[in-house]
This record gives C-alpha cells, structure tokens and sequence, in this order.
C-alpha cells in the first residue's frame, strides 16, 4: 500500500475509533470506553509517529485535515462528557461518605435509651 494511502488509512482509523469512542461516552457505556482506550492511543501514537511528507497530494492533506478537525471536535465533547461523569461519581463518593459518618455516628448510639436532662 502506498505510503500516503496508508497514512490516510490510519487517520480515518483514528476517526471511526474517536466516534465510537464519543457514542459510548452519550450512551453512558462508561466500562466499554475505557476498554477502547488503550487501542485508541496506540493508533494515535502510530499516526504521530509518522510526520505529513511536505510532497503530501493536496487532496490527501485535505482529507487528512478534515479527519483532524472532525478527531479534536469529538475529543472536545468526549471531554466534557467525562467531566460530567467526574462530577456524577464525585457526588456519589460524597453521598457515600456523609452516609458513612452518619452510620458510624448514630451506629454508636444505637441500643442506648436517651432521655432528655
């Protein structure tokens, strides 16, 4: 395969997997997203390991730019669905928590017959 064919090959790799990627993160698939990155980042260190030939057709460079755009839009709303998610679980972590004292607190109590002084 050609070499500039298949640097755009990888490209359009990278972004099939960016879109899969951003589909799970709006279905809330959370544990399948973090299964595709490690294979997402292995491509992305492939297509930055190989540097754009200056001799690169203008067609391939135009379709390669518009993969790039496309690639850094769906980064951008993985992002902020992920900092939605960091938010969700944050709160869960400090529900959890005031659960826990609250437990512990009156878990000690328990048993006892209070009255008033």
């Amino acid at each position: 395969m050609n070499g500039n064919v298949e640097m755009l090959v990888n490209y359009q790799q990278l972004l099939n997997m960016s879109k899969s990627m951003l589909s799970l993160a709006i279905e809330g698939k959370w544990n399948d997203l973090i299964d595709c990155e490690v294979d997402y980042l292995q491509t992305v260190e492939k297509v930055t390991h190989n540097e754009l030939p200056a001799s690169l057709p203008q067609g391939l460079q135009s379709q390669i730019r518009l993969a790039v755009k496309e690639i850094l839009a769906n980064e951008s709303q993985l992002k902020t669905l992920l900092t939605g998610r960091m938010d969700e679980l944050r709160a869960l972590v400090t529900s959890s928590s005031h659960q826990r004292n609250i437990s512990t607190t009156y878990g000690r109590i328990s048993g006892n017959v209070l009255f008033p002084e």
